[in-house]
């Protein structure tokens, strides 16, 4: 069982691996060693997430998270198989950290006078720069 937040948590028997032969750098075992992961994870199946966090979780997410509803984490950058396995694991508990913890709400402020004031003396200088390029009347 892995713990997200203190109402979150997921089995690891709803997580599915996949080991894929990485990209890049590798020597000898570049084209043997299936050292890549693929984690892949159901968002729709899971009972824990609620509608809310679901939502949250599919604009964090982005094109992550496929048609079936399966969140794809890819793992390639560590050599080794079981490193890249953590990297996705944890990839995935912080995605699901984020969508867990609802956004802040967004209090309306006003503009301080100092930043009010500076802002009529800038339109006042482009005024006065645009009415210098018009030509002169008649």
């Amino acid at each position: 069982m892995i713990k997200i937040s203190k109402n979150l948590s997921v089995d690891e028997s709803e997580i599915e691996y996949q080991f894929i032969r990485s990209p890049g750098p590798g020597g000898q075992n570049v084209n043997k060693v299936a050292t890549g992961v693929v984690l892949r994870f159901n968002v729709k199946s899971l009972p824990a997430l609620s509608p809310l966090i679901r939502e949250r979780l599919g604009k964090l997410a982005g094109s992550r998270i496929s048609s079936s509803g399966d969140l794809i984490i890819k793992a390639t950058h560590y050599r080794t198989q079981n490193r890249n396995k953590q990297d996705a694991l944890k990839r995935l508990c912080h995605l699901l950290e984020l969508a867990a913890t609802p956004p802040k709400k967004r209090y309306k402020t006003k503009p301080t006078k100092a930043s009010i004031r500076r802002r009529l003396e800038t339109k006042k200088i482009q005024a006065k720069t645009k009415s210098l390029r018009r030509k002169p009347s008649e």
